[in-house]
């Protein structure tokens, strides 16, 4: 077995790294050579990473370019390997490499384009949940309000950035008007990713909703993190804030604190 291991192990290693085969290896067919096999390999192996990042990040590729964007993924997977055999899970630190990347260093808002997309792509394939039972809910009386624990669903993410990267991403969206104008200098964007019917859908969440539902996905009662928030934000209407997120799937369960 340690043989078979170190074999593979040489294997991988030429087809990932670039790295000349062993001398063990004998060729099969005098005609075909080793080389030859590995480059069918190694093009394979890339190709599929390629297309895996072009299927995770279709508006990083819309904004850069088709051989841009080759071009980047060709560094990308030089420095990160594909760990496992699931190709989905595969791209999840391109926001930071883009944020280092020097040749994409003049398109200022990239990077946080890229870690939508990936939130857009784990919403995709996040899990299911149930539809938030408003009859219990009413079951509960209106003095235990505070000790409400709600539960988010696992496909919502809140993506916030310095740019408009709502208006950036629903603007390169199958369909989208093309004719349409982007102010950098608008200031910045609360991105709430959701999912319905197998549909992704990036809408904006104002300042003191998005800090609402920050504070609430980590746990905290609605008690709590409606009291913390009108210490900042003492316009937030906690009513039109719950009708929303309900009404859109992001809310979907809760327990009761112990409030006594």
């Amino acid at each position: 077995m340690p043989v078979l291991h170190d074999d593979l192990s040489d294997f991988a290693d030429s087809i990932v790294l670039g790295l000349g085969l062993s001398s063990k290896v004998q060729p099969f067919c005098p005609k075909y050579p080793v080389e030859t096999a590995l480059d069918v390999y190694r093009n394979n192996y890339f190709g599929n990473l390629h297309d895996a990042l072009a299927y995770a990040y279709p508006v990083i590729e819309q904004l850069v370019g088709k051989d841009f964007f080759r071009c980047l993924t060709k560094q990308y997977i030089a420095r990160h390997p594909s760990a496992s055999g699931n190709l989905h899970h595969y791209g999840a630190e391109m926001a930071d490499f883009i944020a280092g990347f020097e040749p994409a260093q003049g398109v200022v808002y990239l990077p946080d384009i890229a870690v939508l997309e990936w939130a857009c792509h784990r919403a995709y394939f996040a899990d299911d949940g149930p539809t938030l039972d408003v009859g219990r809910l009413l079951k509960i009386h209106p003095e235990n309000y505070v000790g409400l624990v709600l539960h988010v669903h696992p496909s919502s993410h809140l993506v916030r950035s310095s740019y408009p990267i709502t208006a950036i991403w629903n603007g390169h969206q199958p369909g989208a008007n093309c004719d349409f104008h982007i102010n950098l200098d608008s200031g910045p964007t609360n991105a709430l990713v959701s999912r319905t019917n197998n549909a992704i859908i990036v809408s904006e969440l104002g300042e003191a909703d998005a800090t609402w539902l920050q504070i609430i996905r980590s746990g905290v009662s609605l008690g709590e993190a409606t009291a913390t928030v009108l210490e900042c934000h003492p316009e937030f209407d906690l009513l039109a804030a719950l009708v929303n997120l309900v009404a859109r799937g992001i809310l979907i369960d809760f327990t009761l604190e112990n409030t006594q």
